[in-house]
């Protein structure tokens, strides 16, 4: 069977897979967000690589999950589903009663299915058109 094993870590080791999945073209500075120190951030290992991340901002309208990315080899394989559950797990645990971010239109299906729900008209950050989507927990 294979190892996966999720845990908490810090924002500088999340840098790497945020960059070359999410903004590849952009500087590496281009994916902190000003938050990253106050954050909570999950990191996915499958056999005992870091392959998934997502980091969560809570405040008093809920908590916002962002730069959720999984390297490419690894994706389709349900391992980015586990991890956003255990995020939503986390963030019950917290007494969170409200999950969002900003959705890529294109991995809308995947958030749909986890019970997530736009709400928003699109918008574009760079040349991507995103939505704002949400899910009560």
């Amino acid at each position: 069977m294979d190892s996966i094993e999720i845990q908490k870590v810090n924002a500088d080791d999340l840098m790497e897979i945020r960059h070359r999945v999410l903004w590849p073209d952009k500087p590496r500075e281009f994916v902190k967000v000003p938050e990253d120190e106050s954050g909570t951030h999950f990191g996915l290992y499958f056999e005992g690589k870091l392959v998934s991340v997502i980091s969560l901002f809570g405040d008093d309208q809920g908590i916002r999950f962002r730069k959720f990315a999984t390297l490419p080899g690894f994706q389709g394989k349900g391992l980015g589903s586990k991890l956003l559950q255990h995020a939503i797990r986390y963030a019950q645990t917290q007494g969170y009663t409200r999950m969002w971010c900003d959705a890529r239109t294109d991995a809308l299906g995947f958030y749909e299915r986890l019970g997530f729900k736009k709400f928003s008209q699109p918008f574009f950050k760079e040349h991507i058109e995103y939505y704002k989507i949400e899910r009560m927990l």
